[in-house]
């Protein structure tokens, strides 16, 4: 299910950084290798920060379990070894996310026995997105008594961004970062 490539299609920026790159990357977080293919157009780099990284990697209504259920499976639906790999290095265990968790996450379904009640309906809401764009009632109201509605409405928004960040990491055919490889399934 997920893919990686050991070359990039798009070198990203390198050092020396001129200012402007500079300032982008400080927005955007560590320089991975996505974040400086972003930086290689800083104002490109400074959109992507105000559009979608502050608030929807920190400030929504999901919990940071739910936040990276919804990333972690969006990224290996999506096939994005490179994002998945990273999300699961950085913040698999700050979310409570186990091995067995993780696995499911890249390759296994919202029944596994690894979910309590809560993480399936979260779970089933990123599949029900991936497959058909979509939540009909009871998956809707799964969500809501999971998450909330301000939760369920972030969690599409979120859903939809990891969509994005998965279509560039995978077509750029970015290769794992260090200290990740372990953690790519």
């Amino acid at each position: 299910m997920l893919r990686n490539s050991k070359q990039p299609r798009v070198a990203p920026a390198g050092p020396p950084y001129d200012a402007a790159t500079a300032a982008a990357l400080e927005a955007l977080g560590p320089p991975i290798a996505l974040f400086r293919v972003f930086a290689r157009r800083p104002d490109r780099a400074m959109a992507i920060h105000g559009w979608g990284s502050y608030y929807l990697s920190r400030r929504t209504a999901l919990t940071l379990r739910q936040r990276e259920l919804v990333i972690d499976r969006t990224t290996a639906r999506c096939g994005a070894g490179y994002e998945w790999a990273i999300h699961a290095a950085l913040f698999g265990g700050k979310a409570g996310l186990d091995a067995a968790q993780l696995r499911s996450l890249a390759a296994g379904s919202a029944s596994d026995a690894c979910w309590a009640e809560e993480d399936r309906a979260v779970i089933a809401a990123v599949d029900a997105l991936c497959d058909r764009g979509d939540l009909d009632d009871q998956e809707w109201a799964a969500l809501v008594r999971a998450a909330g509605e301000e939760g369920a409405v972030d969690l599409l928004l979120v859903c939809g961004w990891y969509h994005a960040i998965s279509f560039v990491a995978r077509a750029l055919r970015l290769p794992l970062e260090p200290g990740t490889e372990a953690h790519a399934l």
